[in-house]
């Protein structure tokens, strides 16, 4: 379209769930709950990993890094979302969703090298386990961690310039609960080709390059598994990696919906359902996985509960 019949827009509008007044107060309630179950959950995991020395390991440094990923995703997306439930117009400053998108963007680009970092981390567990130690050393988790931080604020700035770039007709409607991409691009009415090849390409690398070290990782470790004699040392090595396998699942099932389904079948609202995965569901499940599926875990939760009886 012609950038010379564009409007500037000032503010957004985002349509969210549902206009029923009814449904609003329901959903708030719901949402309100959830969210501090995810900072309660998050913050718990992070707290016990720091105050239990059997859990200061490579998998706790970086489980605790994925708690508090999950904390920001969430931060960015879920207080605005409840105050739109009690607000008559559900308004956005332009500002304010460059900004939301911009940290969107490096939360979900960070979750996804981390999870490969974790999947890496089980490799080393399971098929290295006598040099896992010396392999993964505090110097390299911590790379590895920062290393995850540097592709996700590269990508979201290199995404959020572009974007920034956009110029926006009179329709300021965006047919979502936040400012993400697809919805937000959609209200363009400039030149929106060089945006969507870069995206592509900079989120394929990300999503490739990640779900290639998963596949590595996850690949050597079932052959490493299908050595092994003993049913019970089948069992041992494959529960080592249940609870990362259930993440993975989680987090690359979205995608997999989000990216790998026909262009026909794609619409604004089966995105709002996807978004609800990534910034609510799985900030609520990880703690839930790593605490029920994790024996070590559930021990320091048992010893940190007494600490706390016995203070009193």
């Amino acid at each position: 379209m012609d950038g010379n019949n564009c409007t500037m827009v000032d503010e957004f509008i985002l349509l969210g769930f549902t206009d029923q007044l009814e449904l609003q107060i329901i959903l708030f309630v719901v949402f309100l709950l959830v969210y501090i179950i995810i900072l309660v959950g998050n913050t718990g995991l992070i707290v016990i990993r720091r105050t239990d020395s059997h859990l200061q390991t490579p998998m706790y440094f970086f489980l605790s890094n994925l708690s508090f990923l999950d904390m920001c995703y969430s931060s960015i997306i879920i207080p605005k979302l409840l105050v739109d439930f009690l607000s008559d117009r559900k308004t956005i400053l332009y500002s304010r969703c460059m900004t939301q998108l911009y940290f969107y963007a490096v939360s979900a680009t960070t979750e996804c090298y981390l999870i490969a970092a974790m999947a890496y981390d089980r490799y080393i567990a399971v098929c290295n386990p006598l040099l896992y130690t010396v392999i993964m050393s505090r110097r390299l988790c911590v790379w590895l961690v920062l290393g995850s931080y540097a592709f996700g604020f590269l990508n979201a700035t290199i995404q959020t310039s572009f974007t920034l770039k956009v110029s926006f007709d009179g329709s300021n409607i965006i047919n979502h609960f936040f400012c993400d991409w697809p919805p937000l691009i959609k209200l363009a009415c400039s030149d929106i080709h060089v945006n969507q090849i870069l995206v592509f390409v900079v989120v394929g690398f990300n999503e490739v390059t990640t779900t290639c070290i998963i596949l590595l990782s996850y690949g050597c470790i079932f052959c490493t598994i299908l050595r092994i004699q003993t049913t019970e040392g089948k069992r041992k090595a494959f529960s080592t990696c249940t609870a990362h396998l259930t993440t993975v699942s989680l987090f690359y099932g979205a995608l997999l919906f989000m990216y790998l389904r026909p262009s026909s079948s794609f619409s604004l609202e089966q995105d709002k359902i996807v978004s609800v995965l990534y910034t609510v569901a799985i900030p609520l499940l990880n703690p839930l996985i790593y605490s029920l599926r994790n024996k070590e875990v559930k021990v320091a939760i048992v010893k940190a509960r007494e600490r706390l009886r016995m203070s009193k």
